[in-house]
């Protein structure tokens, strides 16, 4: 790295990607920002000083986690309005994302200091663009809870989303996880199990969730690694579906079935006489 010219601008904090598997995607911008700042900000500095090691980086570093993140950030900013630069980065990947760092990021730019990113590689976009599943509309979930009665409240939350949906989960919940989800969303929603991502032992495997099941039950070894689980939102026409008939039995409590029908299907779009039927039934 030696030789290139200063891609650093004092007094600003860089959020930076690193990789979440394969080292060939450490990208020189990422490398080179790390190597001229004046600080690193790295989520366990004994795992990130492996990485930086390897690329011969030798930039000072200071942890910050979840646990002491509040009490770094006044020190941080006095870096950085002295002139310092500061990197942050996570574990792997695009930093903030589920990672310790968004009050840091809020509090430079409340303060009217510079912040940027040095794109690159994030774990939830990558499962997303294997899975073969809908990537128009997403939301990321992060960690389920780890205690089943909150998992099932939390998926059971999520049963109409009709949005994808991309988890986070360990090997020895992963299992659990996905039982669960069968329980509120059905056997039928299509998931995609996506592990060990960017590394050479990199698979996706996306099914009905009852043939997932099957599928991961027939090898231990497909319950080891680092887990993004991708899910289907629901069928917006089911959703709406739904909705149609609430309304249509809300309104059979004020009037007679088929006007309740009627003014049903002009509210929600969905035909009068499926909606006076419902009634019937």
């Amino acid at each position: 790295m030696d030789g290139k010219v200063d891609i650093v601008v004092t007094g600003t904090l860089y959020i930076v990607a690193t990789p979440i598997g394969n080292l060939d995607d450490f990208s020189p911008r990422a490398q080179r920002t790390l190597a001229q700042v004046d600080l690193i900000v790295a989520e366990d500095t004994r795992h990130s000083a492996i990485l930086m090691r390897h690329f011969g980086i030798e930039t000072p570093m200071l942890s910050m986690h979840e646990h002491n993140e509040l009490s770094r950030i006044e020190s941080l900013l006095e870096r950085i309005r002295s002139g310092q630069s500061i990197a942050q980065i996570s574990d792997a990947g695009t930093p903030l994302i589920n990672d310790p760092g968004f009050r840091l990021v809020s509090a430079v730019r409340e303060v009217g200091l510079p912040v940027t990113t040095i794109p690159g590689p994030s774990a939830p976009l990558v499962a997303l663009t294997l899975s073969g599943l809908p990537v128009h509309r997403f939301s990321f979930e992060g960690f389920l809870p780890s205690k089943e009665g909150a998992r099932t409240e939390r998926l059971q939350s999520l049963a109409e989303e009709t949005r994808t949906m991309i988890f986070f989960e360990s090997p020895r919940r992963v299992l659990s996880a996905l039982q669960t989800m069968e329980r509120c969303f059905g056997g039928e929603r299509r998931v995609a199990v996506a592990r060990e991502l960017t590394k050479m032992h990199e698979s996706v495997y996306t099914a009905p969730l009852a043939s997932l099941l099957v599928w991961i039950r027939e090898d231990p070894n497909r319950l080891r690694g680092e887990f993004v689980l991708i899910v289907e939102g629901v069928c917006e026409a089911v959703v709406d579906g739904v909705e149609a008939l609430r309304i249509v039995k809300l309104l059979a409590e004020e009037l007679p079935p088929r006007k309740a029908a009627e003014l049903a299907s002009k509210i929600t779009g969905v035909k009068k006489n499926k909606l006076y039927q419902s009634l019937l039934e």
